[in-house]
């Protein structure tokens, strides 16, 4: 008999579930697309029923392919900072909003000024302010719907609500709580300041445990839905970046995860906590430490976005980009003078400007698609390298590598690339589906195949692959960050103007 453990991970797009054996080799996966909404500007919304839909069926196709009778538990990673709005039954009553969404863009300079200031809720919640954590959609629920707020009984991140729907009950971790941006991460509890602001309390959220706990077992009900078994064990995982640098191994402080997805999100594991505005300060996958993340919200959907936009042909085509890189191979570095800023979705670290949006500045006759692209992976890049520059200056790191993970750790140029511009080795694991890992790492320690969470990753993290730096490119790609740097400060005036003309004239 084959032991295996299952990790479900429920990113923006879609849901993968995989099996994984006690070697951290994945023996069979099922996927499920999950749709999105953009209903009006700043508005980007899902439906949670689609959540456990896609849950359902990933889970039916893997379970097809393997004897269910093998799976020893079942733990789950979910896109954070997305939340939703729930009765007593675990039905919504308002549709979820996505970690996209700016809707609350006014409601995050308003709830600082009444806790007390931004450098209060950064101290407690080890985020800087911005759009993304839930605790500014709450409270614009709070201001814009007044009545419904009151009769919300509980508001639930992704994890929490796929619980509800497998084991009957809302239960999460702190790793999916974390995220809500109402969490004080040293006391791990719920902050009694910003819940008694919101005028909330605890029994409005989902319970929740250390990762790696037995948090519930998988109902009769959703036995039927799923093909797991019923008892099947569920153990507390959470937030898909945490899971990300837990899978990829990245439990000391000398490497850093990189995950070349939908977004662009890097983290470094620190023994110490500390805030700052060059990242945002999260609790650590197992359970001890914390992570300093960036995070770039369009990375792979800005790519996407250009291709479906601007070049000919079908991007799931297996040759659609393979032809498109091999024409940006041959451009210099620099893309002969065209730059991008890729605040597509406004800046997290380190300006954390909600009405920051992209730039493609030196437009020439001489620019073709293939320049567009090459100077979108060049600007994503660098702005990345600038982050970690920056990291490391603030908190006393090194970092050494990075792991890259996601759909773009696949792209020869991209990685190599990003080994050039900071002269850092990257590194490629055997699985590009490292949240799922990381989730079946905590499911492996929960059922007691490993002693620890870090004993866990280190038996199950697998082989890498490195590339290392051409360190006679890095000194153009330092002259191309110089000029990076100042694109945002040159621009930054106008895009406010423009995204508030937009705002104030929007029809839709």
């Amino acid at each position: 008999m084959t032991k295996i453990v299952v990790g479900v991970d429920s990113s923006t797009q879609s849901t993968k579930a995989i099996a994984w054996n006690i070697k951290g080799e994945s023996i069979a996966e099922g996927r499920c697309d999950i749709p999105i909404s953009n209903p009006s500007m700043f508005y980007f919304e899902q439906n949670p029923e689609d959540w456990w839909s896609a849950f359902c069926k990933s889970s039916q196709e893997l379970n097809q392919q393997i004897e269910t009778s093998n799976i020893e538990a079942i733990a789950i990673s979910n896109q954070r900072e997305t939340i939703g709005y729930f009765d007593k039954e675990g039905k919504s009553v308002f549709p979820a909003q996505v970690w996209m969404d700016e809707r609350a863009r006014k409601e995050v300079a308003e709830f600082c000024e009444l806790i007390g200031g931004e450098h209060v809720i950064r101290n407690i919640t080890g985020r800087p302010a911005d759009t993304c954590p839930c605790v500014y959609r709450v409270y614009w629920m709070k201001k814009n719907h007044p009545e419904l707020y009151k009769k919300i009984d509980f508001f639930s991140d992704v994890h929490s609500y796929l619980l509800k729907k497998l084991s009957g009950k809302f239960y999460g971790s702190w790793i999916s709580l974390d995220p809500h941006g109402m969490f004080d991460l040293q006391k791990k509890k719920l902050s009694d300041d910003i819940l008694s602001l919101l005028e909330l309390n605890n029994s409005r959220f989902p319970n929740f445990s250390a990762p790696g706990t037995k948090i519930g077992e998988v109902s009769f009900e959703a036995s039927k839905l799923t093909g797991y078994k019923e008892g099947t064990p569920i153990i507390a995982a959470g937030g898909d970046g945490q899971l990300a640098g837990l899978g990829t191994n990245c439990t000391k402080s000398d490497r850093a995860y990189i995950n070349l997805g939908t977004a662009v999100v890097s983290g470094v594991w620190s023994k110490d906590y500390h805030v700052s505005n060059a990242w945002r300060t999260e609790i650590a996958a197992q359970g001890e430490g914390y992570i300093f993340e960036n995070c770039l919200k369009s990375g792979a959907f800005l790519i996407n976005w250009f291709a479906d936009q601007f070049v000919p042909g079908d991007r799931k085509d297996k040759n659609f980009f393979t032809n498109l890189e091999a024409e940006a191979s041959k451009i210099s570095i620099g893309s002969d003078g065209l730059m991008t800023q890729p605040y597509w979705s406004a800046c997290m670290d380190p300006h954390w400007d909600v009405s920051a949006r992209g730039t493609i500045t030196g437009f020439s006759p001489s620019h073709s698609p293939a320049h567009m692209y090459r100077s979108i992976l060049e600007g994503i890049t660098l702005n990345q390298v600038m982050a970690t520059f920056e990291m490391e200056k603030q908190s006393n790191l090194e970092i050494k590598e990075y792991l890259a993970i996601g759909g773009g750790a696949q792209s020869p140029l991209w990685r190599q690339m990003l080994a050039d511009a900071s002269g850092k080795n990257v590194l490629i694991a055997d699985t590009v589906e490292a949240s799922s890992l990381g989730a079946a790492m905590l499911a492996a320690y929960g059922v007691g195949w490993h002693s620890s969470i870090e004993k866990a990753a280190n038996s199950m993290a697998g082989e890498t692959k490195s590339f290392k730096p051409d360190q006679s490119k890095r000194a153009i790609y330092d002259e191309l960050l110089d000029i990076y740097k100042d694109i945002y400060h040159s621009t930054a005036s106008i895009n406010n103007r423009l995204v508030d003309f937009a705002a104030k004239h929007n029809k839709s």
